[in-house]
């Protein structure tokens, strides 16, 4: 590895060695915590094969892939934009509602699960992700769909059901 020149700026260490030319430039996605928690579940839904290959290139490295696996890190990185960008062209405002409520909310999820529904409903619909918890038991009602939630800090039904306890939402109302 090349000898690195740093410089301390009382607070943020700054590395000034560029990349290597063999390694394709990306822009980061510049969202806080709360937009990528948010769309978490959608960015792993299309991405996931990037992230499987970027995961076994720092397993094959033994943890010391740092360059080696830069290349894979980007292609997660610029999936993971393209997620957010089409997120929010097609459902910017359910978007921005779950995510501000998880901002408000400490990040807690169980407090912001109607404006969760929302945004499912809208990106299932226009962009045909889905929101899935890896490895949760299949006979068993995913929590984000449960409309009880036992933790929220407002008990009993979060959202109206139909008959077969799929949501009513304010979107598809939109939508009609």
């Amino acid at each position: 590895m090349a000898r690195r020149e740093s410089r301390f700026n009382q607070q943020v260490l700054i590395d000034t060695t560029p990349m290597p030319d063999h390694i394709p430039k990306v822009e980061e996605i510049g969202a806080t915590s709360a937009p990528l928690f948010s769309a978490s579940f959608f960015i792993g839904d299309r991405c996931r094969a990037y992230n499987d290959d970027f995961m076994k290139c720092k397993a094959e490295a033994n943890g010391r892939g740092e360059l080696e696996c830069l290349k894979e890190g980007r292609k997660v990185t610029r999936c993971a934009a393209s997620v957010i960008k089409d997120i929010n062209t097609h459902c910017l405002k359910q978007f921005t509602n779950h995510w501000e409520c998880l901002e408000q909310n400490n990040h807690r999820l169980f407090d912001c699960r109607k404006d969760e529904v929302e945004m499912n409903a809208c990106v299932f619909d226009k962009l045909g992700l889905k929101k899935t918890i890896p490895d949760a038991p299949k006979e068993l009602t995913p929590v984000h769909l449960r409309q009880t939630q036992i933790f929220s800090r407002y008990p009993g039904k979060q959202w109206r059901a139909n008959e077969d306890g799929s949501p009513i939402t304010d979107y598809h109302k939109e939508k009609a």
